[in-house]
């Protein structure tokens, strides 16, 4: 509590944040574990990186661990895969060949608020189509086996997982 003439004021430190190193595939799947602790219906996630960087990899992951049985490929040509997992669908996009306008056009909304688990590769080409509230992972490529993960959240939950990783210290 800070006072200031008189009136208290309290501080709240959020971190919206978090960075995470991946040295071999192993961390990246526990990463993908951790985040599926807390996803829920109408999660996004968005992703950005450079080609190879492993935004698939990390999708697949991440399917395993909400329970997906499927083989999870690059939706690049088909632009978006749907899957049924234990807990939640799926939802696999990938816009990297796609317009604003055509990816306006496939009606996102009933994915990014649906029941289901959403991740977007390539996100960044459609920022202003993503709903107020997800989680930006960029994965940045750092060597043969090594990546950086930048989380940054955009709302809630997204800000609550970002300061649990940031307090755990998951091992970055």
């Amino acid at each position: 509590m800070l006072e200031t003439y008189g009136e208290e004021l309290e501080l709240k430190v959020v971190f919206n944040t978090y960075t995470f190193r991946s040295m071999q595939e192993a961390d990246t799947e526990r990463l993908a574990a951790r985040l599926a602790d807390w996803i829920q219906p109408g999660t996004v996630i968005a992703l950005d990186g450079d080609l190879g960087a492993g935004k698939t990899r990390f999708s697949q992951a991440l399917a395993r661990a909400i329970g997906v049985p499927d083989v999870v490929n690059s939706p690049t040509f088909t632009i978006i895969k749907e899957y049924e997992g234990t807990t939640l669908p799926f939802y696999h996009m990938d816009v990297y060949r796609l317009s604003i306008e055509e990816a306006d056009e496939l009606g996102l909304d009933d994915y990014f608020f649906g029941q289901g688990l959403t991740i977007v590769e390539w996100s960044s080409l459609i920022t202003e189509l993503l709903p107020a509230a997800y989680l930006h992972i960029y994965i940045e490529y750092a060597g043969m086996t090594e990546r950086v993960f930048h989380v940054r959240a955009y709302g809630s939950p997204y800000e609550a997982w970002c300061e649990e990783l940031n307090k755990e210290g998951a091992s970055s």
